[in-house]
């Protein structure tokens, strides 16, 4: 990997493979504005934004490791972040081509390279499965993964891991906490309770009376992460020196498990809109999800410099200050 100058990314050639989503789009943007040249690909990519920023349309699903090795020769990044892949929606057919055979593809891809890039490889704590009450989770811990997005994010995961074993992949895997802020998919609980809150808001500014707001049981404690604290973390990993990174997983979040109730009676305080929130009962209880979940982000500070800075306060408001047309309430 070419060093970057002085500490940054000023100078390196960046690809961001799902470009335009909610992370991708930010951390392409974060990274251009750093001083890289930075490609930006998606199946959709968009139509509007800086120049020196180059979007590259292209069905990474569709696309296999001959047409992807064709497009990082004729780029030669020395970075590639996969920022692709399937999430709140889709069944786990979907998850599995999006989460883990896409993954197998740019391994392949990179390895007929004769100078591999940096692959930084976004994980997700929904590999872990469920963690101990009271305790961070390591990265040394094995996964067992409750939900199809785990299980296939987890197997994208093992495919890094392997190619930087086996393959020699300067590959790293940031396996990220539940990620807030501004524009949250709405198919996440965050986005949902957002995009409520700005429907009760226009409704009370019509005189109407808006919708309870009527939510499974929030009993689960949950690892979040800023967005901006996440991308920071991209940042740091792209422009680390050397090949110490390779073959590690890195835990990403804010080190505590934060009571998913609260967090949710909090944006609503927040948002200054006056609104029940109702916990419904399912009709039949099943465990899809962990109910404890808390990173031990110790060899993020080591490895990688990083450690969370926004205040979940902050968090919130930048979400509400994206969905709900009134100024936000409460205190910082």
């Amino acid at each position: 990997m070419r060093s970057a100058d002085s500490g940054g990314a000023a100078g390196l050639r960046v690809v961001v493979l799902g470009g335009t989503g909610y992370l991708g789009r930010r951390i392409g943007a974060a990274l251009c504005a750093d001083g890289a040249l930075v490609h930006q690909v998606s199946r959709s990519p968009a139509q509007d934004g800086p120049a020196d920023r180059q979007h590259v349309r292209m069905d990474l699903l569709t696309a296999g490791p001959r047409e992807l090795t064709a497009f990082f020769r004729s780029v030669e990044p020395d970075v590639v972040v996969n920022a692709a892949g399937r999430v709140w929606r889709g069944d786990e057919a979907e998850m599995t081509a999006g989460n883990a055979d896409l993954v197998a593809c740019i391994t392949a891809a990179l390895a007929g390279l004769a100078r591999p890039p940096r692959l930084i490889q976004l994980g997700t704590v929904h590999e872990y499965g469920a963690g101990t009450p009271g305790a961070g989770t390591f990265e040394e811990q094995e996964p067992a993964p409750v939900t199809p997005y785990g299980r296939t994010k987890l197997l994208g995961t093992r495919t890094v891991l392997r190619a930087a074993a086996e393959g020699g992949l300067d590959g790293v895997v940031l396996r990220l906490a539940n990620v807030i802020g501004a524009g949250v998919p709405v198919g996440s609980l965050f986005g949902r309770v957002a995009a409520h809150l700005g429907a009760a808001a226009r409704a009370r500014h019509l005189g109407e009376r808006p919708d309870e707001l009527r939510l499974p049981p929030l009993r689960a404690r949950r690892d979040v992460v800023d967005v901006h604290d996440a991308v920071d973390a991209v940042r740091a990993a792209a422009t680390a020196p050397g090949t110490g990174l390779s073959g590690q997983v890195i835990n990403i979040g804010r080190g505590e498990a934060v009571a998913m109730d609260a967090l949710i009676h909090r944006m609503v305080e927040l948002s200054g809109v006056d609104l029940p929130v109702v916990e419904t009962v399912p009709d039949q209880p099943s465990r899809t999800d962990a109910q404890w979940q808390q990173l031990d982000v110790s060899r993020a500070l080591r490895l990688l410099g990083w450690q969370p800075r926004r205040t979940l306060d902050a968090s919130l408001r930048d979400l509400l200050s994206a969905a709900v047309p009134t100024p936000v309430n409460g205190r910082t």
